[in-house]
C-alpha cells in the first residue's frame, strides 16, 4: 500500500503531506486513519505510547469519543528526506460543554511507501470560552479558504 507524496519530500510535497494528515484526522474515522501509518508504527501522544494499527484506532476512537466538535489544523514546521516537524492547533469541546484548544508539535518519521511509521507528539490543552473559538467550519474538512495557524496568529 503506498501513501502519496512519498518520500524524499520537497516543501511541495511535505506540505501536501501535512493537509492529507490534517484532512484524515479531521475526517475522524479511525480505521481510515490508522491506514495511513505502518502496520508497526510507533507513537507517543502525551505520556501515551502506542505501536500497531489496533492501538493506533482504538486510541483515535477513544479520542474523538471524548473530544467532541474536534476541528484540526496542520502547519509544516520543517522537513528532511523522510521526515516532517509540524505545529498544530485543535478545538474540542467535553461532555460538560468546556471548550478547549490544544496546541502542539509532531515530528514524524515515514517509510519509503509514504506511510508514517513513526509519531512523536507533544501536547498542551488551554480552556477557552465559545466565544474565543477560531475554528468554526462544518464538521470534517477545513475549507481551503479558512486561515491557516500563521494568518490567526497561533
Amino acid at each position: 500500500m503506498s501513501r502519496p507524496p512519498l518520500p524524499p519530500f520537497t516543501e511541495s510535497t511535505a506540505i501536501q503531506k501535512v493537509r492529507a494528515a490534517e484532512d484524515g484526522w479531521n475526517g475522524q474515522n479511525p480505521k481510515a486513519v490508522a491506514q495511513a501509518y505502518t502496520e508497526d508504527s510507533q507513537w507517543r501522544n502525551r505520556a501515551e505510547f502506542l505501536t500497531g494499527h489496533a492501538e493506533i484506532e482504538a486510541f483515535l476512537t477513544r479520542k474523538w469519543a471524548r473530544e467532541q466538535d474536534y476541528r484540526l489544523i496542520k502547519e509544516l514546521w520543517s522537513w528532511t528526506t523522510n521526515r516532517i516537524a509540524v505545529r498544530f492547533a485543535y478545538e474540542w469541546r467535553d461532555a460538560a460543554g468546556q471548550w478547549f484548544r490544544s496546541y502542539g508539535n509532531e515530528n514524524w518519521e515515514f517509510a519509503e511507501d509514504g506511510r508514517m511509521r513513526r509519531r512523536i507528539a507533544s501536547i498542551n490543552d488551554l480552556a477557552i470560552t465559545p466565544q474565543e473559538r477560531l475554528f468554526h467550519w462544518p464538521q470534517g474538512r477545513r475549507p481551503d479558504d479558512h486561515p491557516g495557524l500563521s494568518d490567526l496568529g497561533l
